[in-house]
């Protein structure tokens, strides 16, 4: 074994070294499953049986965290269809189901916790609700009395889900969602406490974590999903407000959605470096760091540990091959199928033909004419 390949093992076993986290137990390993759309649940928000025999697949899959995809806080705030919900008492008993089939795997598990904002879809029964007027033609920007009304849904959100066993919750702070939204300047021409200034802008995200910290039991765990590109965001305001985050040591983990882990930043004042970079960089205290963006590789998700970060945050990999962390553990030099992959590869891995379906519209991920 050459010294570069040696170096690689090395890194690629730190990933199975447990994790403490701020609040609650550890986990077991670096792996978490990333927050995945599957458009598989019932009307209302319900989970289906696809949702939880694909949640179960995950739960048995090896990783450190499993978090749910996109759940919404609001029948209003729905961006696509069938998407899971955590606005009534009566989603508990299929959430309980999917916490419990989780932790009987070894995992911890989280509900990603979503309102669509200005991007909610009036098709499956949204209400767009922007941080403008200027936003969509005809559509007033939400009171000030709205926004906290919001904010107190991502709050009761949580609290269900600590009543269903979940170790956790993971707020969902990017792609322009709402609360990505009012951290736009381009997005947010508020005049109210919650727009203007970035201390304003950051306020509606600020108040929510906050409020689940209040509300929810002291080993209740706290994550929050930030991207960085599009939607007006600015870099610099971003990392100005996850300094203060991670100083205040408000969440458990940050999850850093980058469509590439070696994106390069291309202007302003962090221009030629990895985007990464900006925020591994930050003094982070007792929070941890992870970031996804194309992870298809046992040495890609080691690699990122040598870069700073603190667990790698796997979601096509982990759709290919649920058990993605076991056949690393086992293979240190594995790397995923190449895409596309035939429908079929997709159904005898046990995806169901609502989630291949979803899959098609990828573009790159179903091979085109497979059945």
């Amino acid at each position: 074994m050459t010294t570069t390949e040696l170096e690689i093992s090395v890194t690629v076993a730190d990933l199975f070294e447990p994790l403490p986290l701020l609040h609650g137990p550890a986990m077991r390993n670096r792996f978490m499953m990333a927050p995945l759309t599957s458009q598989q649940s019932e009307p209302s928000g319900f989970l289906s049986k696809f949702d939880k025999d694909w949640m179960r697949q995950l739960g048995q899959g090896g990783y450190g965290l499993v978090q749910t995809g996109a759940t919404i806080v609001e029948a209003s705030g729905i961006a696509c269809a069938r998407q899971p919900g955590i606005f009534s008492d009566k989603h508990l008993p299929g959430l309980t189901e999917v916490a419990d089939s989780i932790r009987e795997g070894g995992g911890l598990s989280a509900v990603q916790l979503h309102h669509a904002g200005h991007r909610a879809n009036p098709y499956f029964g949204g209400v767009p609700s922007p941080a403008s007027n200027r936003t969509l033609p005809g559509i007033a920007a939400l009171s000030t009395a709205e926004v906290e009304r919001i904010r107190d849904s991502f709050i009761a959100g949580a609290k269900r889900a600590e009543r269903a066993g979940f170790d956790g919750v993971a707020v969902h702070g990017a792609f322009g969602w709402i609360l990505s939204e009012f951290m736009s300047p381009m997005l947010n021409d508020r005049t109210d406490k919650y727009g203007g200034s970035l201390e304003n802008r950051a306020r509606f995200t600020i108040e929510v974590i906050e409020g689940i910290r209040r509300e929810c039991g002291p080993d209740f765990q706290i994550g929050w999903r930030l991207s960085i590109e599009r939607y007006g965001l600015r870099i610099e305001e971003l990392r100005e407000m996850t300094a203060e985050i991670l100083d205040r040591e408000l969440i458990d983990y940050l999850d850093l959605a980058l469509w590439d882990y070696n994106q390069i930043v291309h202007e302003g004042a962090f221009r030629g470096r990895t985007m990464l970079s900006v925020f591994t960089d930050l003094p982070r205290k007792g929070v941890r760091l992870g970031a996804a963006g194309r992870i298809r590789s046992a040495e890609r998700a080691g690699r990122l540990l040598d870069e700073g970060c603190d667990f790698v945050l796997i979601g096509r990999a982990g759709i290919l091959e649920r058990n993605c962390p076991v056949l690393v553990e086992s293979d240190f030099e594995h790397e995923s199928p190449a895409l596309p992959v035939p429908a079929d590869f997709l159904r005898s891995g046990g995806l169901s033909e609502r989630f291949i379906s979803h899959l098609r519209g990828w573009g790159d991920f179903v091979r085109p004419g497979s059945r």
